[in-house]
């Protein structure tokens, strides 16, 4: 007769730990990863004087703790992989009158068209490549003049109902009162009246301080504000430049997209 062999209980528990431990730790089917953060580009440089690195130093702490995953460069060439450029959700962008090569400016372009989304402030977006129309055009807008340098003005509030506005009342500033060459496709958020005290020409020319718009599928999102970036510690300008870019970034309930007031279209007969 055949003797069986006992095993250890010892050996009969190690087992069943660690048939009980891989189960534990294989994947449970059906079960998702965790998302993804959602990767924004900033890219500063061009005139020193608009304070382009303090001024996203304002800003990128606020959007980490949003839960972007948040890449700085001072380099343009950023916009040449175009690749990275489709997996971004918003680029935001602090170059004043700088120059960019073709490849540069089709990279950022092509992006959001695709549907990135684009935001920016003062002459970091708006006032970035003078010798560039189509990259104008994709903004809304473009820098003409600031009668009278830094003076005292007031910002109003045009759609106090929208995300990005509610809540907000008109506030003041002590800072350069941009005069825009604008697209009157944009919808615009606020707006400035000029006094004409540097510029008679302009006395009573009400102008907008902060717009946006469609580029193809992109949101683009510009704020007039932001001289130096001691101008976002007045609350409001900081304020709405928050609201803007998670707007730009298509972040659920910060708003819809935008609904153009051509201020030229002919009114329809009553």
């Amino acid at each position: 007769m055949t003797r069986g062999v006992r095993t250890p209980v010892s050996l009969v528990v190690l087992v069943t730990l660690a048939v009980s431990l891989a189960w534990a730790l294989a994947p449970v089917a059906g079960a998702q990863e965790p998302a993804a953060k959602k990767k924004v580009l900033i890219v500063w440089g061009g005139w020193p004087g608009h304070e382009p690195k303090q001024t996203v130093d304002v800003f990128a702490p606020w959007l980490i703790e949003q839960g972007f995953d948040v890449e700085i460069s001072n380099s343009l060439d950023s916009y040449l992989d175009a690749e990275k450029m489709k997996g971004l959700t918003l680029i935001v962008q602090a170059v004043t009158m700088g120059s960019i090569t073709p490849q540069q400016e089709k990279g950022l372009r092509d992006a959001v068209r695709g549907g990135v989304g684009l935001a920016g402030w003062h002459g970091g977006l708006a006032d970035s490549f003078r010798a560039n129309p189509e990259y104008e055009l994709m903004v809304g807008g473009s820098w003409a003049a600031h009668p009278g340098g830094i003076i005292d003005y007031t910002v109003n509030i045009t759609k106090r109902d929208d995300p990005i506005m509610k809540g907000l009342a008109d506030f003041r500033m002590h800072s350069e009162q941009y005069y825009m060459l604008i697209d009157p496709g944009v919808e615009v958020l606020a707006t400035t009246t000029f006094s004409g005290e540097a510029m008679p020409a302009i006395k009573g020319v009400v102008m907008p301080v902060v717009w946006r718009k469609l580029y193809g599928q992109g949101r683009v999102f510009n704020s007039t504000l932001g001289h130096v970036a001691a101008d976002f510690n007045v609350p409001e300008a900081k304020e709405i430049m928050k609201r803007g870019m998670l707007w730009a970034a298509r972040v659920p309930g910060a708003g819809d997209d935008p609904k153009p007031g051509n201020p030229y279209r002919p009114l329809t007969s009553r």
